[in-house]
């Protein structure tokens, strides 16, 4: 009984965190880019009834993850034609980008609200995945699970070894001295910022069809301002973050688990852990401001001016 609690309590885990480890991987691109993108709730948001809504309706789980992908993506787009082209504030576009969504997401799904999905399906090989406590472990999730793995390796692999990931830190850390080499400073920020938008939206889709497969208003409940904490929690290396998302989802799947067993903490305590986490974390994190700036791209939040 203690060995399938257990591996109840760590499925879940993993459930919880994966809607991270989307999101903050894909912030970690869009900022090595030098863009600072604070729509991450927003994009995640719309992502997540963007899929939900499509997988009602056609009751196709591949449609409503690629629907939660788009949604995300159309969203950062908006960000960036107004970040990149139209060089309006990063800071405050992405602000107005998370209002946005939470609004749009909940006109959207308002009709949605009360209905279920089925969830994704899982990954089952016979004879492995009826391990004890191995098979589940890592045979007992869907495929948005073992995605999220494979972009934390990808996305690390992208940014050191090759040239197009070389090429968008450099971007990131001084874009006037990429423009004057012949990088396409805008085009690279707005493949980053979109890359990051689709990971945003893969984060809202795992939370809206596998996490809780149902639609609640403002179900992100603020994942995506922690996603944001995780990117610099993880000095913006995607390991880091992938590290850091197991961590606050294990606070958040723990907290849940100690309502559930009757913790002698009133509730609404417990439910702030997983954001008391996040300030504490921050806070340890900008006591050191000279590795906070050595570690963070140079051009970090920038706008970039084309001289000619």
């Amino acid at each position: 009984m203690t060995i399938d609690f257990l591996v109840a309590a760590l499925m879940t885990i993993i459930t919880a965190s994966t809607p991270l480890v989307f999101a903050a991987v894909g912030e970690i691109v869009a900022e090595k880019s030098g863009v600072l993108n604070l729509g991450v709730e927003g994009m995640m948001i719309v992502g997540a009834i963007g899929a939900f809504a499509t997988g009602i309706v056609t009751g196709d789980p591949v449609l409503a993850v690629l629907a939660g992908a788009a949604s995300g993506a159309l969203m950062a787009f908006i960000f960036g034609c107004l970040t990149l082209w139209l060089l309006s504030n990063q800071v405050a576009t992405g602000l107005a980008l998370t209002i946005f969504g939470i609004g749009l997401s909940a006109l959207v799904g308002h009709q949605f609200v009360g209905v279920t999905f089925a969830g994704l399906p899982k990954l089952d090989i016979p004879g492995i995945t009826d391990l004890p406590f191995i098979g589940p472990l890592l045979f007992g999730h869907d495929a948005l699970v073992y995605l999220s793995v494979v972009s934390v390796v990808g996305v690390a692999w992208f940014l050191r070894r090759t040239r197009t990931g070389l090429a968008l830190r450099a971007v990131g850390e001084n874009h006037d001295a990429a423009h004057s080499i012949g990088y396409p400073v805008i085009m690279i920020r707005l493949m980053a910022v979109l890359f990051g938008g689709v990971m945003a939206g893969l984060g809202g889709a795992c939370l809206s069809l596998a996490y809780t497969p149902l639609w609640i208003e403002n179900m992100t409940a603020g994942r995506g301002w922690i996603a944001l904490a995780l990117v610099v929690f993880a000095s913006w290396r995607p390991w880091r973050a992938f590290f850091g998302a197991y961590l606050f989802g294990g606070i958040t799947i723990i907290q849940l688990h100690a309502q559930g067993l009757g913790v002698a903490i009133p509730s609404q305590i417990l439910s702030m852990l997983p954001y008391i986490a996040t300030i504490v974390v921050l806070v340890l994190i900008s006591r050191d401001d000279v590795r906070m700036r050595f570690n963070a791209p140079a051009c970090l939040g920038r706008s970039f001016h084309a001289t000619g």
